[in-house]
This record gives structure tokens, sequence and C-alpha cells, in this order.
């Protein structure tokens, strides 16, 4: 009856694709079989082709029809898998007058097949293989659009991903160095000796970052948790006061946040923490870290990203937050008053979220590094935008924390953690302040974290960067990066 219903309300090829399956159905075969038949990929059949066609063996291909292309008593079609391409031909000769006539009759362009077949090479020269017998796998009830006119619109190639894949080699291709991006940068923690963890994405307060976080309801503890905003910031510091002296997590973040060419509501980061280690040496180490992967995933190390150029080779030099912001703007974030910043923000036509003072001086930032091609490392950040960063002896106004500057965007945090229990109280007190008075992005206190520093936590380094590193080093924009972004539900 559903498949009736089906039928009335199609039209066009849809509705034609339709009724080959039910008259499959009604033909006792199984359009849908749970199990195939596969002795090769397509790739390893050509690699050996030569071989396999003076020895006439007989192998079993599976893949999806490409192109179909019927000549009376002849049909060749293109058999893809995931490795390759390879034409195959049927004959009416070869396979009977019943098979050959359900083929062309049945079979379209789309269609998932199993053909048993032998190697022969065509009269033009091209490898083929001559199908001795065939079997549906799949019925394919929708074609493929059409690889010039049907698949224009960027909102339908990211909503149907599988076409965009299927169609387009190079985004294939594009996730297969993301998946690479990954194994190079989860290798290089391995080698430099540590250790990977897991920790918890539900938790009861969001911590290690600056976001608003996605907020939902444990059931069985009648509790509100958050989903967190960083890759276990907070528990992989409490492994450091356990005896764990190098940790590292990639793993899943949400923020409930705007979305825009570099920002998602859900993307993966790396974050690592060092026991004994300080800001200057996670600075070393992310620097060859950011230089093995481009000369890993990439073969180069210089890129192009939003029309910007840059080398990552050599030492990145580092320049100064509160220096930079008054070249540019005038500005003194350690002095001016939140008024005055208010009013260059004004000047400048930044719009921003928030006017505490902290909000302010990180919108001024914003705007100077957006014309800074980098790389640099961007270091003395203020102590009221780092909650969690140690204040620096020299100057406790200042923090020991650095970002990497690509392009005009952060891609990579990294501090001399704060291990001191007081200054950390403190300082999440004030941003709990900062959240009683409506900012979004403050960050919660967490004082059984505090705790934990009651015990000691040994100096340590943390660092992290997420997949804005990969989506900048393609010049892509990060939702292009994403197998399958966050859409809107399409309107029926």
């Amino acid at each position: 009856m559903e498949s009736q219903n089906l039928q009335e309300t199609a039209s066009g090829e849809y509705a034609d694709r339709l009724k080959k399956l039910e008259s499959l159905k009604e033909s006792r075969v199984n359009p849908y079989p749970a199990k195939a038949s596969r002795d090769l990929m397509i790739a390893d059949l050509l690699a050996d082709f030569v071989k396999l066609s003076e020895d006439i063996k007989e192998v079993h291909l599976c893949g999806r029809l490409r192109g179909l292309r019927s000549h009376g008593n002849l049909t060749f079609a293109n058999l893809e898998d995931e490795s390759g391409t390879l034409q195959i031909a049927l004959s009416k000769k070869e396979l009977g007058d019943e098979q050959y006539k359900r083929f062309v009759k049945m079979i379209d362009v789309a269609d998932f097949v199993e053909v048993l077949g032998t190697c022969f090479v065509t009269h033009k020269g091209e490898n083929s293989l001559m199908v001795k017998s065939w079997k549906l796998l799949s019925k394919a009830l929708r074609p493929i659009p059409d690889n010039w006119y049907g698949f224009k619109d960027e909102e339908d190639r990211l909503r149907k991903r599988y076409l965009d894949i299927l169609m387009n080699p190079e985004t294939r291709e594009l996730f297969k160095k993301k998946a690479a991006f990954w194994d190079v940068s989860r290798d290089f923690m391995k080698r430099h000796g540590f250790f990977e963890v897991e920790t918890p994405t539900i938790e009861t307060t969001t911590g290690g970052a600056e976001a608003n976080p996605f907020k939902t309801h444990h059931d069985d503890f009648d509790l509100d948790v958050f989903l967190r905003i960083s890759v276990g910031e907070l528990w992989q510091k409490r492994l450091m006061a356990a005896g764990f002296e190098k940790t590292f997590e990639i793993g899943r973040v949400y923020r409930n946040e705007g979305s825009s060419l570099d920002h998602l509501q859900e993307f993966t980061n790396l974050e690592f923490y060092w026991a004994y280690a300080n800001y200057n040496d996670g600075m070393k180490l992310a620097q060859e870290m950011y230089q093995e992967i481009a000369q890993r995933v990439f073969g180069t190390t210089e890129f192009t990203t939003k029309g910007m150029s840059y080398d990552l080779s050599g030492e990145w030099p580092k320049i100064d937050y509160r220096d930079t912001v008054l070249e540019k703007t005038g500005i003194d974030v350690l002095k001016a008053s939140e008024e005055e910043m208010a009013a260059k923000l004004a000047e400048l036509q930044v719009k921003y979220e928030g006017a505490n003072r902290e909000r302010l001086m990180d919108t001024l930032w914003k705007y100077c590094r957006k014309t800074i091609a980098g790389p640099v490392f961007l270091i003395n950040h203020p102590k009221l935008v780092s909650p969690l960063s140690k204040a620096k002896e020299d100057n406790p106004e200042l923090t020991e924390r650095f970002q990497i500057i690509i392009a005009g965007s952060e891609v990579g945090n990294g501090f001399s953690e704060l291990n001191d229990p007081v200054d950390q109280r403190a300082r999440f007190e004030l941003q709990q302040k900062l959240i009683d008075r409506g900012d979004k992005e403050a960050m919660m206190a967490d004082f059984e974290f505090v705790e934990m520093l009651e015990h000691g936590m040994p100096p340590t380094c943390g660092f992290g960067f997420g997949e804005r590193l990969f989506a900048f080093l393609v010049d892509k924009p990060i939702r292009e990066t994403t197998l399958f972004p966050l859409m809107k539900p399409k309107n029926e």
C-alpha cells in the first residue's frame, strides 16, 4: 500500500524507478539483499589486470553504476567503487536473453550491482570486464544529479553531502586530507610522549574557554548540564594533579554561538597539557607541530588564506597584545576607561556584545588581528582576558599566554596554566560577577577545580587548536571542511 501511494504522488523518473522496483519484487528479485560477493576492489583488479586477463580468471566486483550505454545486444556501463572505476560489458550472448533483458529494462544509473566476469581489452584499448552474471544489490529510486547542471546550489551540496562527495573527487580528497591532518597531529603527540585520554563531554560547569554553551537536562539526576566548550581543560589539569605529566585529547567541542566563515557550533579540537613546562616550551612545541603538519599533510610550509600569504617555516616572531592594540587604535587597554574603549569601537564601527571591560578589550584586539598575516605568537595578554593563565612575575597585570595568529585569526591558544588556588578562586569569582551582569561568554566558576588546585598541581603548559587551522591551510570556509555541518530543517 505504501508503494502504491508513492507511485500515485511520484512523477517522472522517480515514478519510473518505483515501477521498476515493484516489477522486480513481483518477479521475486530482492532489490535490497544483505549479502554481496566481492573478490577485489576495482583498483586492485586494474593493478593486476594483465595477469588476470591472461589467466582468464573470473572475479566478483561490486559498485555503483555511473553510466549506461546500450547498443542492441551489447551494453556498456561504468562500475565505480571507492577505489576507482572500470568499464563493464554485458552481452545477450553471454548472459542469455532473460538476464540481459532484465538488466536493460530494470537497471538504472546509480544502482548498486554485483558482477561476475572476466577481464578483456576492447578494440579501443580500454581495460574492461565481460560480465557472466549480475545481481542487483540496491535499487536507487532517485537519479544522481547531472554533473554540470544539477548540483550548483551550495546549500544543496552541504545538505546532501553524500552526493557532493560522490560527484566531486576533490571533496572526497579534502576529507582524506583532513583525516591525515588529525592522524599526523595524533602521531606527533604520541611520539613526544603524550598520553591520549578521553574526558567528559557533558559537564555541570563548562570550563577552559569563554563561550556560550549548549544547555540540556539530565533526567536521572534531574539536573541541568552543558555540552563542553573545551577539550577537557579542567579535567586534563586534574590528571596533572593525579600524576600524569603529558596528556592530550582530540575531541568534539560545542559552542552555542553564531556561524561565520571561521566558526561553527560543533567542531573538533586538540588540547594537550604538559607538566613542568611553561608557555615558552609550549610555543616551541606548537611551532614544531604545525610545521610537521604542513610538511607531512600538504608537502609545503607556504600557504595563502583569504588572500594573505604566509610561510610556517623558520622561527615565528612574537608580538605584544597591548603594544599591538595601541599601535593600531591608539588605545592603551591597560589604562583606558571602558568609555574610551567603547567610543573607539563606535568610531571603528565594530559591533560587539556586552559592555564590560573584558569584552571591550577583547573586541579591540580582534579588530586589530584581522590585518596580521602571520604566523606570529601573540603574547602578554592582560589578566582580565585570561582567567586560567598564570600571571607574569615581572608584571602581574599580564599573563604567560600565547596565541598563534594566521591570516587575521587565532588558530591556537596556550598558557602557563594557573595553579595558584587562591588566585584561581578570585578569578572565578570575577567571572561569576560578569555572568550575573549578563555576559553569556564569561567563564563558569568551578570550585571543585579550585579544590583540586588546593591539593596541588605542578607547573603546567596547556595548548589547544582546532579544525579551523585545517580550514585555513586549505583556504576554505570551515563549514566546507565539515562532513555534515548543521543545517536548518528543509521545509517540504
